[in-house]
């Protein structure tokens, strides 16, 4: 290994800020909500702030920990996970609004979904590493890799969780395009996602069944149906709009009082916007922006391919989340559950994605941030 250089201060300073925000914004969404419904309003500050300290334990843990030992742990990773998303599809799972993603554990909660996007990033990194020089053949290197890409959508959708089980394979193919892959082949495997994924959606819409059709419907026009289908997309518009530039003030939102659900996860940028108004949300994009900036100057001068690919997955994982979850907040896209990375309500997210930025720091250590 290279000469050991100083944490990646940027990420420290960045994380920490957006991790800040976040508790603030937790705590401000879900007051009314916790006051009434139950009975204490701080139940979520309090849990966010547990699974803070957990976090950033991880985070601590993994800065700590050299990066190329984590290939000795990428099989039971993976089988790990497997059997998890298996187990919550099972009457071990808990259902909450129809969606099975929980499995209890007295009072700890375990999201399998969030375990598979750490698993699936050790994992690819671990064997693409190992098995580099079949990478450019489709049949061998490329194939394989589809198949668990395959295995892990398969087992999140059924749960069912599109944009999280869309986020490992994005994750994925990204970390073997990176990894080696023909660019005829990432083209190809591009222009058939695509053309898939379209055809899923106009199927879904063209048949006029479920919520996801209703979703597709809403975000094409959610006026429509404003207390509906629309109801969700409006709300959030509606929290955005009325923050206009410098926001109504912290803690003074309108919508988060029982008018936009989930107003603590899936919507806090709307919230955010609406506090905090439009200079308020830019500037948690740009933190963002500096984070995703970091993690692609730490994958290009990453000391060797491992950890390459593995700053390469961590930084795809965090741009698809924050880009969806943003999209979703300003009805760019129809609305799906995702988390916004560090900020949004949700423990298991919190630490895993706190502990990929301590593997990110841990691989800053062995990179020379000083070359082209």
């Amino acid at each position: 290994m290279g000469k050991k250089n100083p944490y990646d201060f940027t990420i420290i300073i960045t994380v920490a800020l957006l991790v800040t925000t976040g508790i603030i914004m937790v705590f401000s969404s879900s007051f009314s909500y916790a006051m009434v419904v139950l009975g204490d309003g701080y139940y979520f500050l309090k849990r966010i702030l547990i699974w803070t300290v957990i976090g950033s334990s991880a985070m601590v843990f993994c800065a700590k920990m050299k990066y190329w030992k984590w290939p000795r742990y990428a099989n039971i990773l993976l089988l790990v996970s497997i059997i998890l998303m298996i187990l919550v599809l099972t009457p071990i799972g808990t259902e909450i609004n129809f969606a099975k993603r929980w499995i209890f554990v007295g009072p700890i909660t375990i999201m399998p979904s969030e375990i598979a996007k750490f698993a699936a990033i050790i994992f690819v990194s671990t064997s693409v590493t190992r098995k580099k020089e079949k990478i450019q053949s489709f049949f061998h290197g490329v194939v394989p890799y589809l198949l668990l890409a395959g295995v892990f959508f398969g087992l999140i959708y059924a749960q069912p969780d599109f944009s999280t089980a869309f986020v490992v394979v994005v994750v994925i193919i990204s970390m073997i395009f990176v990894g080696g892959m023909k660019l005829s082949h990432f083209i190809g495997l591009s222009v058939a996602g695509l053309a898939g994924l379209s055809s899923m959606i106009a199927y879904i819409f063209i048949s006029g069944k479920g919520y996801k059709a209703k979703r597709i419907t809403a975000f094409l026009d959610p006026w429509a149906d404003p207390t509906d289908s629309g109801f969700q997309a409006v709300q959030s518009l509606l929290a955005l709009g009325s923050g206009g530039l410098f926001g109504r003030g912290l803690g003074r939102s309108v919508q988060k009082h029982f008018y936009l659900p989930e107003p603590q996860n899936d919507f806090i940028f709307a919230i955010i916007g609406e506090e905090l108004g439009f200079l308020g949300g830019v500037a948690v994009i740009l933190l963002f922006m500096v984070l995703i900036w970091r993690g692609i100057r730490i994958a290009i001068n990453a000391p060797d391919l491992l950890s390459c690919l593995m700053a390469t997955g961590i930084t795809t994982m965090v741009i698809v989340q924050v880009v969806i979850n943003i999209a979703v907040a300003t009805s760019s896209m129809p609305v799906t559950g995702m988390p916004l990375p560090f900020i949004s309500f949700g423990g298991n997210a919190l630490v895993i994605f706190m502990a990929s930025m301590g593997i990110l720091l841990n691989i800053s250590k062995y990179t020379n941030m000083n070359r082209s």
